[in-house]
């Protein structure tokens, strides 16, 4: 079976934006007169989107270990 190093993960990665962002927002509130209801509520449903999104472009399987 093939696999790639954790950091070459488009799903890890779109995970780790996501979260940075809802993270600086609790501190900024930049983005709380841009987007409409809320960050929240758009994180909650981008994320199930994007996640489904990339799990049908990726086919190989996540290793931490150098092979």
């Amino acid at each position: 079976m093939k696999c790639k190093r954790w950091y070459c993960s488009k799903t890890l990665w779109f995970n780790l934006i996501l979260l940075m962002l809802a993270a600086a927002e609790t501190q900024l509130n930049v983005l709380k007169d841009v987007l409409p209801g809320g960050l929240y509520a758009w994180l909650a449903f981008i994320l199930p989107i994007g996640n489904a999104a990339l799990r049908f472009v990726s086919t190989t399987a996540l290793t931490v270990k150098k092979q």
